[in-house]
């Protein structure tokens, strides 16, 4: 309504040319991800998401590669992870995350990581599981690591 769409495009747009390095080509994502939003605070779409990936789906993370996008307060990073979900499904994931300065000097490519995803969505964000089971994902990981070797 009132040109919503071509507006969202000209903010794309805009954000691929502020940032290239957060474009979709960039990221490793494909022409269905919606994007990193400037402010995820300020966008109600950013805070629906965020609260479903904290009751999402526990899958595997190896972390590809990060991206810091500010350093108000805590450092605002994009992480890049190839995922890899109980069920067998790989794809690279997004997560647009607050770190601590500790967090982020810890961060190391090839690093795994839980992650929690939406299966019914899979729009290539996921968030960090902070709130994982150690038991669980250790679960998770043989569970993965055993469909490898088979």
């Amino acid at each position: 309504m009132f040109g919503s769409k071509k507006r969202k495009k000209k903010l794309d747009d805009l954000m691929a040319r502020l940032r290239p390095d957060l474009s979709r080509e960039s990221l490793g994502v494909g022409p269905d991800f919606p994007g990193i939003a400037p402010n995820p605070l300020l966008s109600s779409d950013a805070r629906k998401r965020n609260a479903e990936l904290r009751t999402g789906a526990l899958a595997l993370g190896v972390l590809v590669d990060w991206r810091e996008v500010s350093s108000d307060g805590s450092p605002r990073v994009v992480l890049m992870f190839d995922v890899e979900t109980a069920d067998g499904i790989s794809f690279r994931g997004v997560a647009d995350e607050d770190l601590t300065i500790t967090e982020l000097t810890r961060l190391a490519s090839g690093q795994a990581l839980p992650v929690r995803y939406r299966p019914a969505v899979m729009d290539h964000y996921v968030a960090l599981a902070r709130d994982a089971d150690p038991a669980h994902v250790q679960q998770l990981s043989d569970e993965i690591a055993s469909r490898k070797r088979a």
